[in-house]
């Protein structure tokens, strides 16, 4: 089954053709700027090309992708009849939807319904669900949940100390995200290190411009770092994370804002960015530091003292911990970033291999051999889990 797996945002339209037979990727990449002067990014065998095309809208850009998979010279498919389902990353499912689900009007309406849970995504999300059905009615369409991982979470985490009619009327709760990509590489890290995923205690750290923690006991999320929205947490690229919610309504006062601009400057202005006041590129970040920058530096050790906080704290929610892992775009390429994440656990009697920590981007065990918990570096790869789950959804229905 080839399956056609879909990130849709506002301006853009990542995508990516799996095997699920053989599970590698045939091609894949992106369209950006959609609706101005669209640039198309098409890898294929580790081979990456760039077009300026025009993509007015969604549906646009998808029929560009689909050409490009069909192109006699380039593609990887002789025909649209090839792709036997597409698999969408939806960003929130609320307590309606706890596992990847086949998308029909109804469901979409109920997506609808839930808007407000993610209003920066759902609305991108949905534009990629009709613009998929209307040039492939025939194919199936799945939504996986990007917080469906996470419906395990027991009520002692997922709870809010607030009045209990707001989870009752409205559903606050933590929800979590990043499900796809804990869900992959907490399995991946059991099979590294030797662990059974169903008698095991892990932490993994997806640490990339989008941040977030997960303990997984014995396979299943019990608890995570983001919350009812992905600003809970820790500092992220141009995110908050956790603060004081009194802040809003002081910054309302003293800057004469709304609540939703204070809470789009802790969406889009704050993180390591804000507190820099340079960028949320961890690279540049480095750079800074080490020409004596100390709002840089700041900024990154508000981001590694939060990752060591949290993985203590679930170290003692999971009543110990048997594997961390590192993900996301610094926990497996950022060399210097992971090697001071490593020396942070060292409470946990975790020493740093550094001999080891020379290669971005692969899987390597980050710890030494007399550590007593496992560390390694395990690439996510949210899209094949997505195939995964595309996969089961429609063979549950046949």
């Amino acid at each position: 089954m080839k399956v056609l797996v879909i990130n849709c945002g506002s301006q853009s339209v990542k995508f990516k053709l799996i095997d699920s037979e053989t599970e590698k990727s045939l091609a894949g990449g992106q369209i950006e700027r959609i609706g101005l002067d669209g640039i198309l990014t098409y890898k294929k065998n580790g081979t990456k090309t760039e077009t300026d095309v025009k993509a007015p809208d969604h549906v646009a850009a998808l029929k560009i992708i689909l050409s490009a998979l069909t192109d006699e010279k380039n593609g990887v498919i002789k025909s649209l009849k090839e792709i036997d389902a597409v698999g969408h990353r939806a960003s929130h499912g609320s307590t309606y939807f706890n596992k990847p689900t086949i998308l029909n009007d109804d469901v979409i309406e109920k997506i609808k319904s839930i808007t407000d849970l993610a209003p920066l995504h759902t609305p991108a999300n949905i534009i990629g669900f009709n613009a998929c059905m209307t040039v492939m009615p025939d194919v199936p369409q799945v939504a996986v949940f990007d917080n469906a991982f996470h419906h395990t979470i027991p009520p002692k985490a997922y709870l809010y100390a607030v009045p209990k009619e707001w989870y009752e009327k409205y559903a606050v709760r933590r929800y979590g995200f990043h499900g796809s990509s804990h869900s992959y590489v907490s399995q991946r890290l059991a099979q590294v290190a030797g662990l059974d995923i169903n008698n095991s205690r892990l932490i993994i750290c997806h640490i990339g411009s989008g941040a977030s923690i997960c303990a997984v006991k014995n396979g299943e999320s019990v608890d995570t770092s983001m919350g009812m929205t992905p600003l809970e947490g820790l500092p992220m690229g141009t995110r908050s994370g956790s603060i004081d919610p009194a802040i809003v309504e002081y910054m309302c006062k003293k800057e004469n804002k709304t609540v939703s601009d204070i809470t789009m400057d802790l969406n889009k202005k704050s993180g390591v960015k804000g507190m820099s006041g340079l960028s949320n590129d961890f690279r540049d970040l480095l750079k800074a530091e080490k020409e004596g920058n100390m709002d840089a530096k700041h900024a990154l050790d508000v981001l590694i003292y939060s990752i060591s906080k949290y993985v203590g704290a679930y170290f003692m929610a999971l009543g110990g911990v048997d594997a961390i892992a590192l993900t996301g775009g610094a926990g497996e390429n950022n060399l210097t970033l992971r090697a001071r994440m490593v020396e942070s656990f060292k409470a946990l009697s975790v020493k740093m291999n550094y001999a080891n920590n020379t290669i971005p981007g692969r899987e390597i065990k980050l710890s030494t051999d007399d550590s007593k918990v496992q560390v390694w570096t395990i690439p996510t790869d949210e899209e094949l889990k997505i195939a995964r789950d595309t996969v089961a959804a429609i063979r549950d229905t046949q």
